[in-house]
């Protein structure tokens, strides 16, 4: 086992400014760079909810200007749910002026011959700091770590030239995840291409479909009450909301909470469950997260937070509809949910939705085409599952010092 180091070892650490919500104008080339440019996983999002500063703020801020291949790290996130905390990444300019916002810090290496800066990149990311950066949580909303915090990370520190290796190898292994990522983006472009081609927006319906209130043609409700005395440690899943959004996004999410087979059963008797068609979307922040069931796989899920759309068959295809929904709220939710602190969408509200609606003999070719995509995005899950425990094979050999002998 290599031995570990305090990163202050090799960094020094650089706070952001605490650019103020009136700084910000309507559009220009310089953006102010937030933790929510910062990724999961350490890729740096250069067009994510982007703030616009005014120009002259890069000569007036210009020891926050930031170039390519900084390095920089996430120093705050949701406590109930972190995913970027303690989470590095390289700046990508791309033409724009970065300004190194707080709760950001900018990575500074002090010795080149000491630290390669991808590599720290990627060792930083490794899973074990989650665990360190909780113990400050605090109990609020967000965890805010400091400059202390994070000097204080013990991370291995092998020689320069095992240090770029190593790079080089997680390197090579992340361009094969992030192709195969790239190739699902892909299949969901073609999938909203074919939508606009056979049906137009949703929201402008140039082709003048007729409408119903979504209400009127789905039923659409949540589930029953499931009390905290009626988990078990295993049985049958029981997802949140935030799972069923992972859900529609990912293969599979394992579990952390479960009902017995028999209260399932029971809940099948008074209410029903979920059947193959139905659509499931969480009701905080519906951004087009919709999980289509898709098997007879059972499960159950969280009351309130899950907006569930039965599907009949005969009046509707629930692969039209899952596509129509998410053209919808992708580009129009926050004029469909309500709420101050998060947009929440209430089933009142979605059942008031004007739906469009096409022909079904339509909306059932359009399945058919989606169908076959489907087929292909299950294979590229696949690869990229497995893309994914190679990368985090090799990542944990690289923080024992085993990837490099």
């Amino acid at each position: 086992m290599i031995e570990l180091k305090e990163l202050r070892t090799v960094c020094h650490l650089k706070n952001g400014f605490a650019f103020k919500s009136e700084d910000y104008v309507e559009f220009s080339k310089t953006v102010s760079l937030r933790m929510s440019n910062i990724r999961p996983g350490g890729s740096f999002d250069s067009e994510y909810n982007l703030r616009f500063l005014p120009d002259n703020f890069k000569e007036k801020y210009s020891e926050y200007l930031l170039n390519d291949g900084d390095l920089v790290i996430a120093m705050t996130d949701l406590a109930n749910d972190p995913k970027i905390l303690g989470v590095p990444t390289i700046v990508e300019t791309n033409g724009k002026n970065w300004l190194l916002n707080q709760r950001v810090g900018k990575l500074e290496i002090k010795d080149n011959l000491k630290a390669d800066k991808t590599y720290l990149k990627y060792i930083l990311n490794h899973p074990i700091h989650k665990n360190y950066y909780k113990m400050f949580a605090g109990g609020g909303l967000q965890i805010n770590v400091g400059k202390n915090e994070i000097l204080s990370i013990k991370i291995p520190l092998p020689q320069l030239e095992t240090q770029k290796k190593t790079a080089q190898i997680l390197d090579d292994a992340a361009a094969l995840r992030n192709k195969t990522e790239q190739l699902l983006k892909e299949y969901d472009a073609l999938t909203q291409s074919i939508f606009l081609d056979m049906f137009g927006d949703p929201v402008k319906n140039p082709k003048a479909w007729k409408s119903k209130k979504l209400g009127d043609i789905c039923d659409i409700g949540s589930s029953r009450r499931v009390f905290v005395d009626e988990l078990v440690e295993e049985g049958i899943p029981f997802y949140r909301g935030k799972e069923i959004g992972e859900l529609s996004t990912k293969k599979s999410i394992k579990s952390e909470l479960f009902i017995s087979t028999e209260h399932y059963e029971n809940l099948k008797r008074e209410t029903g469950v979920p059947k193959i068609g139905d659509l499931l979307m969480p009701s905080i922040c519906p951004d087009g997260r919709i999980l289509r069931v898709n098997n007879n796989d059972p499960f159950y899920f969280k009351d309130g937070r899950v907006l569930w759309i039965k599907i009949d068959n005969l009046k509707i295809n629930s692969f039209y509809l899952k596509t129509f929904l998410k053209e919808l709220f992708y580009t129009n939710y926050s004029k469909i949910a309500s709420g101050t602190t998060f947009a929440e969408l209430k089933i009142v509200a979605l059942k008031k939705i004007k739906f469009l609606e096409p022909p079904l003999s339509l909306q059932n070719e359009y399945a058919e085409k989606i169908a076959l995509i489907e087929k292909q995005k299950e294979l590229a899950k696949q690869e990229l599952k497995e893309s994914d425990d190679l990368f985090n094979c090799l990542l944990q050999k690289a923080f024992k010092g085993e990837l490099v002998l």
